[in-house]
């Protein structure tokens, strides 16, 4: 096709200078002056007229034009028509180009700031109508009614910031997003097509985003200054709270998703350190603000309870509270029964309770008309009890802050589940006994007199219920408390095994352990026992720590420990009870209480019975077999000399081994 195109304007071209060529001479020679009939002058340039050359070259472009034009959509027939499909932009041949905003732009991460800040300070513009109820005092009579001026300047606010929800709406129907399916491996597909942005907007934020904008508050405020014949509505203030909140669950629960993908798609919501401490500030004075306002509207519900719950004794009606012409004055006995008091003048028989709103009404914020005032003295308030809250709850939130770096270290380290389970469970267990408070970081800031007392008052009752401390002075009491440590176990804790070194003495004050012991594995048998709130273990390092040459290797336990439910116990270290038990040595009934003694005597009690059943059963073997053997003697006529070594010979070479006794400590050596 384009070979025959270009065939065709070889043909044109010779087509139109061929005439030209043939009559060029005759025109020639009847213009051999150089003028034309009507008096026109010719300039000639290579032998042809200037206006000829120009008019011809114009000719050849248009016809050149015309063609390539004709090639293209001849071209345009070969290709077939491409069909737009849903996740596709659509092309400009079906209909007027869209808009389509990248989700990771620049503007629209921009748009989103913008957006969230505006969301932010549309939350402080609502509570503004809560200011608008005022208590209006007439010499004694006092009303309720709605303060116009800070109604309109609200409504003008609120009207003004829901302009940037609406812009925001708009944007969202031409926001592309990413496809899930296709993030798993590099940014992801960013979806363009119109129709499927509104179905994903209008299915997941557009109803939230519909009940932020709708004008209820303007809706209620501009009604309540429309009514100025009969009365203010009685339900001002329910419809207030109502519509204000009903606002306010939309509208936080649109900035948490928003404020994420801010974060997501920029990192960080402020580009310097000074303006995010500047947010954070914000939002707190912003939570205070709130506050504030809530605590003023309640403060007039609360004395407008008081007005309702004296009006059957004074013949007022409901209507009668509020500003308005057709209403009856005289209740004026009413509003002196319910005055503000302090909490230490009220008479409960006949005075009005205002709890924390007492402030508000014996402050005159309630009544005042100048808003300046009144709306810094309520976000004092607010300020200054969040601050107390804020107190209050620093705790939970310092262990908040330890539990989710402890999350982040088991997963960095990639713990097994069961292990995290494990940490999640000691530390939910420490904080139900300690609620956050390091007893021993806090002991230790404390003088030694003070601490010493505090120690025996956790300590003393305990100790005393251990039978081989019975017989230690006070001093030294005083000395194994001042080293006490607590300690908590959660349930199934392996406390010792069996073969580990003992390197502390555990004293129970609440919980039950369990213990197993095999003897060193000497014996097949199991022997099991039960600690409970007041025992003791370890009673091994004790006696480790009472032999003044005592080596530096701890003893072997020779028990397995383990926790049968939550344990709270102290315990004490093998260095301080190396140094208690120097103190003390005069503990000669400690055989009787001691664990390990009593395992011991068990185990050679059970050693000498099997000894002792062996022999008798050897022996009254030997005395059957003796009297076969000497009636076989009699019959085969064999000397009892020789039967005698035969039975000799079958006597058992060794005898059951028994237990090994537990050391005994020097109790009269002397440190040397």
């Amino acid at each position: 096709m384009q070979e025959t195109l270009s065939s065709l304007t070889n043909i044109s071209h010779l087509a139109l200078f061929c005439p030209v060529t043939d009559n060029w001479n005759q025109f020639k020679d009847r213009s051999s002056e150089g003028t034309l009939r009507s008096g026109q002058k010719y300039y000639f340039e290579d032998g042809y007229p200037t206006n000829f050359r120009t008019t011809v070259e114009r000719v050849l472009e248009r016809l050149r034009g015309g063609f390539e034009r004709g090639t293209k959509t001849i071209k345009g027939f070969k290709k077939p028509k491409s069909i737009p499909y849903v996740s596709d932009q659509p092309s400009k041949e079906y209909g007027p180009r869209k808009t389509i905003l990248d989700p990771q732009g620049q503007f629209l991460q921009t748009w989103n700031k913008i957006f969230v800040l505006c969301c932010v300070i549309s939350l402080a513009l609502d509570p503004l109508f809560f200011y608008i109820p005022v208590i209006k005092i007439e010499g004694h009579d006092k009303c309720l009614y709605a303060d116009k001026k800070l109604t309109t300047i609200a409504c003008v606010l609120r009207t003004l910031f829901d302009t940037f929800y609406v812009l925001h709406i708009i944007f969202q129907f031409r926001t592309g997003y990413i496809a899930p399916s296709s993030r798993v491996v590099g940014m992801g597909d960013t979806i363009n097509d119109p129709l499927a942005i509104a179905k994903r907007y209008l299915s997941t934020y557009f109803i939230i985003d519909i009940l932020s904008i709708l004008p209820f508050p303007q809706v209620v405020a501009l009604s309540i200054m429309r009514v100025r014949k009969i009365q203010v509505p009685l339900n001002m203030k329910e419809m207030f709270v109502v519509v204000i909140l009903t606002q306010y669950v939309p509208r936080l629960m649109r900035i948490y998703p928003l404020y994420v993908e801010v974060t997501r798609t920029s990192g960080i919501l402020t580009q310097t350190a000074w303006a995010g401490a500047a947010y954070n500030l914000f939002l707190y004075l912003l939570a205070s603000h709130v506050v504030g306002a809530f605590w003023y509207l309640f403060a007039i519900d609360r004395e407008d309870t008081c007005w309702q719950s004296h009006r059957n004794n004074t013949g007022c009606e409901p209507r009668d509270f509020y500003c308005g012409e057709k209403r009856n004055k005289s209740c004026v006995s009413l509003f002196e029964k319910c005055l503000a008091k302090k909490p230490d003048d009220i008479d409960e028989t006949k005075d009005f309770d205002y709890g924390i709103f007492t402030d508000a009404l014996k402050s005159g914020m309630v009544e005042s008309t100048d808003f300046d005032v009144k709306l810094f003295y309520c976000f004092w308030w607010g300020f200054r009890n969040l601050g107390y809250l804020q107190s209050t709850t620093m705790r939970v939130e310092e262990m908040r802050v330890k539990r989710t770096d402890a999350e982040q270290w088991m997963s960095h380290r990639m713990l097994p589940e069961e292990l995290r389970a494990r940490v999640r469970r000691y530390q939910q267990y420490k904080w139900q006994l300690t609620r956050g408070v390091e007893e021993e970081n806090l002991l230790q800031t404390l003088p030694k007199d003070l601490r010493r007392d505090i120690t025996r008052h956790l300590c003393l009752d305990l100790l005393k219920k251990v039978p081989m401390f019975e017989k230690m002075e006070s001093q030294l009491f005083d000395a194994l408390c001042d080293r006490l440590k607590p300690v908590l176990y959660t349930e199934n804790s392996d406390i010792v095994l069996e073969g580990d070194p003992v390197d502390e003495m555990l004293f129970i004050m609440r919980g039950n352990l369990s213990t197993t012991t095999t003897n060193g594995g000497k014996t097949a048998t199991r022997n099991t026992g039960d600690l409970k709130a007041g025992d003791f273990c370890g009673e091994e390092l004790f006696a480790w720590a009472l032999e003044p040459h005592s080596s530096n290797s701890l003893p072997i336990s020779t028990r397995k420990m383990v926790a049968k439910t939550e344990v709270e116990a102290f315990t004490l270290r093998a260095a301080d009870l190396k140094f208690v038990a120097n103190q003390f040595r005069r503990l000669h009934s400690k055989q009787f209480y001691s664990q390990h003694w009593k395992i011991w005597a068990a185990n050679r009690i059970q050693a000498v019975w099997r000894r002792h059943y062996d022999r008798k059963l050897y022996r009254s073997l030997y005395e059957a077999e003796e009297r076969w053997q000497d009636a076989v003697t009699d019959e085969a006529g064999t000397s009892k000399v020789e039967h005698n070594d035969e039975c000799k010979a079958r006597v058992p070479k060794t005898l059951l081994l028994l237990p090994q006794k537990p050391a005994e400590p020097n109790l009269t050596a002397e440190d040397s």
